[in-house]
């Protein structure tokens, strides 16, 4: 049912594999050789290819344009920015000014640390964790997802469980991962607190760090239970163990305070990236004064383009915007019309599913009952949602094709868009259905 030409961004992929491995700078960017797009420009919710096919765009980059892509406010102090002059190897102004705005939003930022990217900010947070408490072992949750780099690079392989197993094999995200590695890391599946117990009462005097997404940011947007983050809580204090919070993708888009507020749960070291600067690149460790201040104190923390002029400037506006305005009940607003609408869609089509996490960044899943964790999601068929996704492209209605992901919205999804969307859905998902003999 294709409608588009990707005849430009075809060509261009060629020409690009000459130059970079798949012809892209990230490994998630290559989608096939006649499905890779380049990007021309972007508005809003909005963005058009080099082949000028447009897109309302449910991805927004993995969640940081919270505001909708070239938003006037922000790109006004980014320019802003510009004129203070870059990097100096030296503090700007406004560093403070952006700490004191996240301290007040978030009562367990009690001090604050800047770095560029999500990656940056949990490497930083685990060498502080290791170091606060003197062990080096850490817990991630199974089905969580915490950057590139080694030491969290490492997932449960649950496809590969026994009859019988308790737990599946531990494995890298692919090659050059120092194997090493693998005898520092857990792996606890969600929403299991006897699980988690265990693993402490067996190994606490080596685990330093409980790396968690309370609401799993690559796996459909899949929510911790309130009596398993309060757990979580408590087991990390009973056994000395810092609990960091992962809130790259929920921090400033579930809530103004993030998913810890959103549930009620205070960390020891939070990270935040993705919708603090609205795509600007910039990320933030922030926690406890005591953990905290043993940066300086004995702990390596730096970079040559933590808190950039730009970015700083960007961060500062986008985040006077979320505190002070409506912005983020505008957008869970749409996310519940626009579930409501595709429920209706697929309801009169006698299609099962579910919508799991929040509404600013729902994960879609045709199943009977929501996963709770990474073990209940690997079982589903994901046959139905990558079929209809490729249609959705087709379409202009730019969503993962993996399910994994949830589908972000922004301040500037508005009516036109909703009502695009839930046409262009019903329209996809009858060819989808015939295209798989279900229909």
């Amino acid at each position: 049912m294709a409608n588009r030409s990707l005849k430009k961004s075809n060509e261009y992929f060629k020409r690009a594999l000459k130059s970079m491995p798949l012809g892209v700078s990230s490994n998630f960017r290559y989608w096939g050789e006649d499905k890779t797009i380049f990007v021309k420009k972007a508005k809003g919710a909005r963005f058009w290819d080099i082949d000028d096919n447009e897109y309302i765009d449910y991805r927004l980059g993995y969640g940081p344009a919270i505001l909708g892509y070239a938003d006037d406010r922000v790109d006004a102090a980014a320019r802003e920015g510009m004129e203070v002059g870059g990097v100096f190897a030296l503090a700007t102004e406004l560093e403070a000014v952006v700490a004191e705005r996240i301290q007040k939003m978030v009562p367990t930022a009690e001090l604050v640390r800047y770095s560029n990217s999500g990656t940056e900010a949990v490497m930083a947070a685990l060498r502080l964790a290791r170091a606060y408490t003197g062990k080096d072992s850490y817990i991630l949750v199974e089905g969580g997802y915490h950057g590139l780099h080694d030491a969290a690079l490492w997932g449960a392989a649950v496809e590969k469980m026994q009859p019988g197993d308790t737990a599946p094999p531990l494995e890298p995200y692919g090659e050059g991962v120092p194997e090493l590695i693998k005898q520092l890391v857990h792996c606890v599946p969600l929403n299991d607190a006897n699980f988690l117990e265990d693993v402490l009462k067996k190994n606490s005097d080596q685990i330093g760090a409980f790396l968690i997404e309370p609401i799993l940011g690559n796996c459909c947007g899949i929510p911790a239970q309130p009596d398993y983050v309060k757990a979580a809580r408590e087991l990390c204090d009973r056994y000395g163990v810092v609990m960091i919070i992962d809130e790259v993708k929920t921090g400033f888009r579930v809530s103004r305070g993030g998913v810890q507020e959103l549930m009620n749960v205070k960390a020891d070291l939070c990270t935040f990236a993705k919708a603090l600067g609205n795509g600007y690149p910039i990320s933030v460790m922030a926690g406890r004064e005591e953990i905290m201040r043993k940066i300086g104190d004995g702990v390596a923390h730096g970079g040559t383009y933590t808190a950039h002029s730009v970015s700083i400037a960007a961060a500062n506006k986008t985040l006077e915007i979320l505190d002070g305005t409506d912005a983020l009940k505008t957008i869970e607003t749409y996310g519940k019309n626009m579930q409501a609408g595709l429920s209706k869609i697929l309801d009169s089509r006698s299609v099962a599913h579910n919508f799991v996490g929040h509404p600013s960044m729902g994960g879609l899943l045709f199943s009977e009952e929501p996963p709770t964790n990474y073990r209940d999601w690997v079982q589903h068929d994901g046959t139905l949602y990558e079929a209809l996704a490729l249609n959705l492209h087709d379409l202009g209605i730019l969503c993962e094709q993996d399910n994994r992901e949830p589908w972000f919205l922004s301040e500037a999804h508005d009516d036109v868009c909703l009502q695009e969307t839930l046409e262009k859905f019903e329209i996809a998902l009858d060819a989808t259905l015939k295209e798989l003999g279900r229909s």
